[in-house]
């Protein structure tokens, strides 16, 4: 079995990592340069950056704050909010960012995921998807949760695959903040749908839910935020006990 991943996501708004419940009530979680650093000294296996507010004002904001995380870690990082073409995909690579995701844009237009798959590799394109669960379907949302699309989930990740995703970032908003654990049906239903690896997001509040997300949901990878942010859970303890449930991790 592949070593599963750890992975705080740090959402930007405003300069400022914030964090919320079910995609509201955000409140300020610190300063992502001192968090991005601190994550990686703790041993987190990669780290998300979303801009959470993007615009094109900020994306050249948000190209100087990849900058300086770059010099303060030595993990893969992945930074996601606003990227409509592979225009605004070089400066963030070349500012030290090693993938990004893409989630709106590619819904609006999605032949952007061949674009930047042929321009960049599929290693460096995430497909991020926000889904609600609407009466039994899994419904695809835009623009930081707030639009809902007449796109689904398990066949828009599938799209998302054969034009050229390498990875799929999926968040419940059902679960988002809500500590209650992660999504795991929809998880393991991803994961005999899918060849790429998933990063589940949304409703970590345990380390058991951690081992769940793993064992039961089948999940590549875990992505927390507030758990992480607040203190509740250290990574270096979080790994030490999933090593002791027998999920591979790297310590």
């Amino acid at each position: 079995m592949l070593t599963k991943r750890i992975i705080p996501c740090l959402d930007i708004k405003d300069g400022r990592t914030v964090k919320g419940i079910n995609f509201v009530n955000l409140r300020d979680a610190g300063d992502p340069v001192e968090l991005a650093s601190a994550y990686a000294e703790q041993g987190a296996d990669e780290l998300v950056f979303l801009d959470i507010s993007a615009t094109q004002e900020e994306r050249k904001t948000l190209s100087k704050l990849v900058k300086e995380i770059a010099l303060h870690i030595n993990i893969p990082f992945t930074v996601g909010g606003g990227i409509s073409s592979v225009h605004d995909v070089a400066p963030l690579l070349e500012a030290g960012a090693d993938k990004v995701s893409v989630n709106s844009s590619a819904v609006r237009k999605p032949e952007l995921i061949d674009d930047l798959s042929r321009a960049f590799g599929a290693q460096c394109i995430v497909l991020a998807v926000d889904a609600r669960k609407i009466d039994n379907a899994w419904i695809v949302h835009t623009h930081g949760g707030k639009n809902p699309t007449e796109k689904k989930l398990f066949s828009w990740v599938k799209e998302g695959q054969e034009r050229g995703a390498g990875e799929i970032l999926f968040t419940s908003m059902n679960h988002d903040g809500t500590k209650n654990g992660y999504a795991i049906d929809p998880l393991s239903k991803l994961y005999e749908l899918l060849t790429i690896p998933v990063i589940a997001s949304g409703g970590a509040g345990t380390m058991g839910h951690f081992a769940d997300v793993f064992t039961l949901g089948k999940a590549d990878a875990a992505l927390a935020a507030s758990v992480f942010h607040f203190g509740e859970i250290k990574i270096p303890e979080l790994k030490q006990f999933l090593s002791k449930h027998q999920i591979p991790v790297r310590l």
